[in-house]
């Protein structure tokens, strides 16, 4: 199994694991996550930019950001209860290994969107060619879906839904504190995820 398919695999359980605490069975709830993507691909517009008529500099860290959000529907809507995640991670890691992607960044994001309004699916090669041209690597997508999915499970252990949770300590945001824990860490450790919770964990005033 190569180093990409095992973090495919990892990110497959955290993406379970969250959406079960939404809902046991969840995956038999028939989530509309085809409808999150496409969405999201619009809202990802907007940041990018798409106006002729005015001037538009593309926000490119928020766009990576958006990325690794449709990224969790992606895996959501690839998981269906039955296949097994290192089965699952073996096709993702194949099929984001050949990116498709048309003259534009804009242009392909459509691609990945049309996917998933026509056939309900996710686009692993449109993805991965987004990622082309917006300049983000698997490593990039890697750190961005762990520090955010461990972040959703900090914030919701820590009083989050009961409206307990600090999200801002020491003039900084949880986001902000996430980025400088992600960036300290080995992102190729077995580990990765936990030592994010950890590093988290350690920061915080309730503690």
């Amino acid at each position: 199994m190569s180093t990409n398919t095992e973090k495919l695999v990892v990110m497959l359980e955290m993406q379970n694991a969250m959406n079960t605490k939404v809902h046991e069975k969840w995956f038999a709830q028939g989530f509309e996550w085809y409808r999150a993507i496409w969405v999201e691909c619009a809202e990802m517009l907007d940041h990018y930019g798409w106006k002729w008529w005015k001037k538009q500099t593309p926000d490119t860290e928020q766009v990576i950001l958006e990325l690794v959000d449709i990224f969790h529907f992606g895996l959501s809507l690839r998981i269906d209860g039955k296949t097994s995640f290192a089965e699952l991670a073996k096709t993702l890691d194949d099929e984001l290994a050949k990116p498709t992607h048309a003259d534009d960044f804009k242009q392909t994001l459509e691609i990945l969107a049309a996917k998933a309004v026509a056939n309900k699916q996710f686009d692993a090669h449109a993805f991965a060619g987004c990622m082309v041209q917006i300049g983000m690597s698997f490593d990039d997508l890697y750190r961005g879906y762990v520090g955010k999915n461990t972040l959703n499970f900090f914030r919701q252990d820590y009083g989050y839904k009961a409206g307990t949770y600090i999200k801002v300590w020491d003039g900084k945001e949880d986001n902000e504190h996430l980025v400088e824990v992600v960036k300290s860490l080995d992102t190729g450790a077995n580990d990765f995820a936990k030592q994010v919770y950890e590093g988290l964990k350690a920061r915080y005033p309730a503690n």
